[in-house]
């Protein structure tokens, strides 16, 4: 068993033949490049997950709901942990059926998941402990499912006037108390409700309430064009606009099977790095602010204006909007311009170099992150922890270096990684990114190939794809299924902070209050990106 396991892991063609020899048949396998579709019946479903993302080695990374007109379609998509194929596990449903089996307690990075599609779609996952109000809250009319098909979006919505449903208490003896945080915090953060059980300093439990302005971009891009729904992709999150957008393209590229020019490659590469270098000094803006350092925040900060400046050089918007387009990009970058970013991004490195050397010295700001908000490497494994987060804890995982995309196949970064998983690890890896980050700009920009930056015979039938890129907070998935007319009848977005929010609940549990914003600055979490 063990040596037919390893088999697996290594060569996705043994795949196959395994799962016909345990599931004797009952799961249908197809197989496409370096997909794998396994079908399989409801009561083999948590098995199937089970030993997909344990002894076989993959990696839980979304589960994606589509209702078809007679039946639901569950699609949970796993890849192999050492890159190279995908496997997604298909669940077919009478849409008369609204019970299916949770996989939450064999794979627990799936909890979110069920919870969030329960909400949107009605749903009941049998065996899941916390089913319940989570992305619609607060007002929100019971059993509304405003993705389902018949949901009408133009219609009013009452709305209840109820009570908001609080978590059950775990602690009960004397002198324990709740401390509520949010979901209201100054300066930019946007809404997220902590609610803090204690029995003196130390956070005992945390419940965590996040999704408090829910924006139906997935409903909303359900029937418009491509381009339209481009547009809501890539404003999904601002601060990951770019990484967003390509994610949506480069799904759409796959369903229309169109090769994106070589320039257009690269530029896409550059442009990433570009937004990964500047949402990263944000990050440690944040961290440094969070610790009261006025001089260290000022410092970050500037560097992240400085960042937004080049952005708006290289493509038009600070933020990078309307840059990325299906088959390449909108218009071209010249030469000289992308040399200009290289050399200042360069300043920019010296400068965030300078102010590392100088936080590593500071004794008192060390205090406030070594071995707090820690994450084994263990537990953010089990929660399936993505991006800088989870490689602070020892899960060098990275889309770029497991499936290759843009200039990344010829260009590969090196994945930084730390073993401890606490706030200063994560800080490290902030770092350590940055630079890498700059290296591949100052890589990219003097050798960029010549040509075209756009494929002009896009033209993409009726189907489905997954794009996957690596955010600069980690891995974030776009599920696109096209109709017949060419647009979307389902888009499915899983960004990185909604996996890593549970993963900062697990952090900051054991440890005093005051160091719950630190916690929270070190996991450079974005709230709205998880407002879908």
């Amino acid at each position: 068993m063990d040596e037919s396991i390893g088999l697996v892991t290594r060569d996705p063609a043994a795949l196959g033949a395994f799962c016909r020899v345990t599931w004797q048949g009952q799961v249908h396998i197809e197989q496409k490049g370096a997909l794998h579709r396994l079908e399989c019946r409801a009561e083999h479903l948590a098995s199937l997950c089970e030993w997909l993302a344990g002894p076989a080695g993959y990696v839980f990374a979304t589960l994606i709901v589509e209702e078809q007109r007679e039946e639901w379609w569950f699609t949970y998509v796993f890849f192999a942990a050492t890159g190279g194929f995908w496997v997604h596990v298909r669940l077919r449903q009478a849409t008369t059926e609204r019970h299916m089996p949770s996989i939450a307690a064999v794979v627990p990075a799936a909890d979110w998941h069920e919870r969030a599609a329960a909400d949107l779609f009605g749903l009941v996952f049998d065996g899941h402990p916390r089913l319940g109000p989570f992305v619609l809250h607060d007002g929100w009319p019971e059993d509304a499912a405003p993705m389902r098909r018949a949901f009408d979006i133009h219609r009013p919505l009452a709305r209840t006037h109820g009570g908001a449903a609080e978590p059950n208490r775990s602690l009960d003896a004397a002198g324990a108390f709740t401390m509520p945080i949010g979901p209201v915090f100054s300066d930019l953060a946007e809404a997220v409700h902590a609610r803090i059980e204690t029995m003196g300093e130390d956070a005992s439990r945390i419940a965590l309430k996040c999704f408090y302005k829910y924006r139906a971009v997935e409903k909303l891009a359900e029937g418009q064009p491509i381009g339209k729904a481009l547009l809501l992709a890539e404003r999904f999150a601002g601060a990951a606009a770019f990484a967003h957008g390509l994610a949506f393209c480069q799904a759409i590229e796959e369903i229309a099977g169109v090769a994106v020019p070589p320039r257009a490659r690269a530029l896409r590469a550059l442009l990433a790095e570009l937004e990964r270098l500047r949402s990263h000094a944000a990050t440690i803006t944040g961290i440094c602010n969070s610790t009261a350092l006025a001089v260290a925040t000022s410092q970050a900060a500037i560097l992240e204006e400085d960042l937004l400046r080049l952005g708006q050089i290289a493509s038009g918007h600070r933020y990078l909007f309307g840059i990325v387009a299906p088959g390449g990009l909108v218009r071209d970058i010249r030469n000289e311009t992308c040399l200009q970013v290289a050399a200042r991004v360069e300043a920019v490195a010296h400068r965030l170099a300078r102010l590392n050397s100088l936080l590593r010295q500071s004794s008192s700001f060390l205090d406030r992150l070594e071995e707090v908000g820690a994450t084994p490497n263990a537990a953010a494994m089990m929660l399936g922890l993505v991006g800088p987060v989870a490689r602070a804890s020892g899960v060098a995982r990275d889309l770029r270096t497991l499936f290759p995309y843009a200039a990344y196949a010829a260009m590969p970064p090196e994945v930084p990684a730390e073993a401890e998983g606490d706030g200063y690890a994560r800080l490290r890896v902030f770092f350590r990114e940055a630079a890498q980050s700059v290296a591949l700009i100052r890589r990219l920009a003097p050798h960029l190939p010549g040509g075209a930056v756009i494929a002009r015979d896009l033209e993409p039938p009726a189907g489905a794809a997954l794009g996957a890129v690596e955010a600069p907070l980690g891995a974030a998935f776009h599920w696109v299924r096209l109709d017949a007319e060419g647009c979307i009848a389902r888009l499915s977005i899983t960004p990185p902070s909604f996996a890593n929010w549970p993963g900062f609940q697990f952090a900051a549990e054991g440890f005093a209050f005051q160091d719950f914003p630190i916690i929270l600055a070190s996991f450079g979490l974005s709230n709205a990106e998880c407002d879908r």
